[in-house]
C-alpha cells in the first residue's frame, strides 16, 4: 500500500505565493544612518607667517592651491632617484602585501553580496524507518534515501545585509588607501635615504680633506718644536685637534652604509645582492617653486586621512547592521525531494515531495544583547569620528611644521653660505700672504681647516633644505591618493 503524498493543495500554494509576492514588492527600508563625508577643514592657511615669508623671499617659494605631481620626487630632477624609485615601487614587498590584502578585502565584499541572492543547497539523507500500525499489523522496518535541492532567500527588508555589504566595501576602500599610504611612505623613505647617502659622501670628502690638513699641521708643528720656534703645548693642541676631527669620520661612514642598506631593503633586495647608485648632492636640484595644496584639499589627498574616512564609513554601516538585528527577517524557502525506499520498506517504492513556504522571524527577548550591540556600534562610530578629526588636525600641523622648517632652512643656508664665502676669502688671503712671505704655513693650514669646517656646515644646511622639502611633499600627501588605481590601470594596459 502506498501512502498518500503530503503535498500542499493548489489553493494553499497559491495563497503562499501570492502573499510572498506582495511582501517582496514592499519598499525596502534600509535602517541605520546613511554615511556622509565629514566636512573639509575650515582653515584657509597652515601657518600664515611662514606662508607669507615663503611667498616673497628666499630660494624657494610656495604656490598655494597648486597640486603636486603624482611622482613628486621628479621635482629634484635626479635620474638616479627616478631609477631607484621605479625599481622599488615594482618590487617592494610591503606594496605586494598591501596588494594581496586589497584582493582579500574585495573577496570579502563579493562574499557579502552573495547574501543578497537566493541560496541554493543540495540535501541528501539516508536512514532507517519503522512503521507500526498500532497492533493491527506487525511492525515493519526498512531503509530510505532522500535527495533534492533546497532554496532559501532572505528579502533583507530592513537592509541588514546591504549594510554589511556597505561595511565590507568601506573596509576594501580602507585597504586601498593603506596601499596608497605604503606607496607614499616608500617614496618618502627612498628620497630621504638617497639624500642622506649623498650628504654623507659629501661630508666624508670634506672630513678627509680636513684630516689631511690636521696631519700636515701636526707634522709642521712637530718640526717647529724641534727648532724651538713653538712650545710643546702647541704640539699637544695639534694632536688633540687631529684626534677630535677623526671622530667625525666613523658616524658619517656608518650613515653612508645605513643609507645604502636601507635603499636595498626598500627596493626588495638584500644589501649584498644589490647596491644603489652613488648618489651625490650635485645629482639633486632644489625645486624653487613648491606646490602647496589648500587645507581643504589635503583631506582628499592624504592617504591616512582617507584611511580614517573609510574606517568611519565602515563604523557607520556597522550601526545599520546592528539596527537591522532588531527587526524581523522575511524569508522564502522551497524544496524538491525525491525519496526512494528499500524493497522491504512498509512505505512502498517511493515518492516525490516538494513545497514552498514564507517565513517571518524576529527577536523577542535577547537579554539586552541587541541594544548593547547597537550602542557599541554607535560608540565605535564616535571613536572613529574623533580619530578622523585628529588625523586631519595632525596633517595640518605637519604641513605647518614643514613650511616653517623650509623657511628657517633658507635662513640657515644663507648664514652658512656667508660663512663659507668668508672662509674662502680668508683662505685665499692667507695663501697670497704665504706666497709673499707675510704669513706662515701654519696660518694657511688653519685657514684651510676653517674652510673645511665651513664646508661641512654648508653641506648640512643644504641637506636640511632637501630633507624638509621632501617632508613637505609627504605632509601634503604626495598626490599618492589613487596610487593603487593608477597601478591597476597600468597593469591592465600591458
Amino acid at each position: 500500500m502506498t501512502p498518500p503524498t503530503t503535498l500542499p493543495s493548489r489553493r494553499v500554494s497559491a495563497a503562499v505565493v501570492g502573499a510572498v509576492s506582495v511582501l517582496a514588492f514592499l519598499p525596502g527600508c534600509t535602517v541605520g544612518p546613511n554615511y556622509t563625508q565629514p566636512p573639509a577643514p575650515v582653515s584657509k592657511q597652515y601657518d600664515q607667517q611662514a606662508e607669507k615669508q615663503l611667498s616673497t623671499t628666499g630660494p624657494q617659494r610656495i604656490n598655494p592651491g597648486q597640486k603636486i605631481n603624482s611622482e613628486w620626487w621628479s621635482a629634484f630632477n635626479s635620474a638616479k632617484l627616478d631609477q631607484v624609485m621605479h625599481l622599488a615601487i615594482s618590487s617592494n614587498f610591503d606594496l605586494a602585501a598591501a596588494d594581496a590584502t586589497i584582493a582579500q578585502a574585495n573577496e570579502a565584499v563579493a562574499g557579502a553580496k552573495g547574501g543578497l541572492y537566493p541560496q541554493l543547497n543540495y540535501d541528501a539523507q539516508i536512514g532507517r524507518q519503522r512503521a507500526d500500525a498500532g497492533g493491527l499489523l506487525k511492525p515493519k522496518t526498512g531503509s530510505f534515501y532522500t535527495v533534492g535541492p533546497v532554496a532559501n532567500f532572505d528579502f533583507d527588508v530592513f537592509g541588514g545585509t546591504k549594510r554589511l555589504v556597505e561595511k565590507q566595501a568601506a573596509l576594501a576602500d580602507f585597504q586601498k588607501h593603506r596601499y596608497d599610504a605604503a606607496y607614499l611612505t616608500l617614496s618618502g623613505d627612498i628620497a630621504v635615504q638617497a639624500l642622506l647617502l649623498a650628504s654623507a659622501r659629501a661630508q666624508i670628502d670634506a672630513v678627509q680633506v680636513l684630516l689631511g690638513d690636521d696631519r700636515t699641521n701636526l707634522e709642521l708643528t712637530r718640526l717647529a718644536r724641534l727648532t724651538g720656534s713653538v712650545a710643546e703645548v702647541d704640539v699637544a693642541l695639534a694632536e688633540t685637534q687631529l684626534s677630535l676631527d677623526q671622530t667625525l669620520l666613523p658616524p658619517l661612514v656608518q650613515q653612508s652604509a645605513t643609507a645604502r642598506h636601507a635603499l636595498s631593503v626598500l627596493a626588495g633586495k638584500g644589501p649584498n645582492d644589490w647596491a644603489p647608485p652613488d648618489f651625490d648632492l650635485t645629482d639633486f636640484t632644489l625645486p624653487p617653486d613648491l606646490p602647496v595644496s589648500l587645507p581643504s584639499e589635503v583631506a582628499l589627498n592624504r592617504p591616512d586621512i582617507l584611511e580614517a574616512a573609510a574606517e568611519l564609513h565602515a563604523a557607520s554601516a556597522e550601526i545599520g547592521v546592528a539596527t537591522a538585528d532588531f527587526y524581523p527577517h522575511l524569508t522564502l524557502s522551497g524544496f524538491v525531494t525525491q525519496t526512494a525506499v528499500g524493497a522491504s520498506s512498509p512505505f512502498g517504492p517511493g515518492f516525490a515531495l516538494s513545497g514552498i513556504a514564507a517565513g517571518l522571524a524576529g527577536p523577542v527577548f535577547h537579554g539586552g544583547t541587541l541594544k548593547a550591540n547597537r550602542r557599541g556600534a554607535v560608540d565605535g562610530y564616535n571613536a572613529s569620528l574623533a580619530a578622523y578629526r585628529q588625523t586631519v588636525i595632525n596633517s595640518l600641523g605637519q604641513v605647518a611644521d614643514a613650511l616653517q622648517a623650509i623657511n628657517h632652512d633658507a635662513e640657515e643656508y644663507s648664514a652658512q653660505d656667508q660663512a663659507l664665502n668668508a672662509a674662502g676669502v680668508s683662505l685665499r688671503l692667507n695663501r697670497d700672504g704665504y706666497r709673499e712671505g707675510e704669513t706662515s704655513v701654519l696660518q694657511v693650514l688653519d685657514a684651510e681647516r676653517a674652510y673645511q669646517q665651513a664646508l661641512l656646515g654648508h653641506i648640512r644646511a643644504k641637506t636640511a633644505q632637501y630633507l624638509d622639502t621632501t617632508e613637505l611633499f609627504i605632509a601634503l600627501g604626495g598626490n599618492s591618493a589613487g596610487a593603487f588605481a593608477r597601478r591597476s590601470a597600468q597593469d591592465n594596459s600591458k
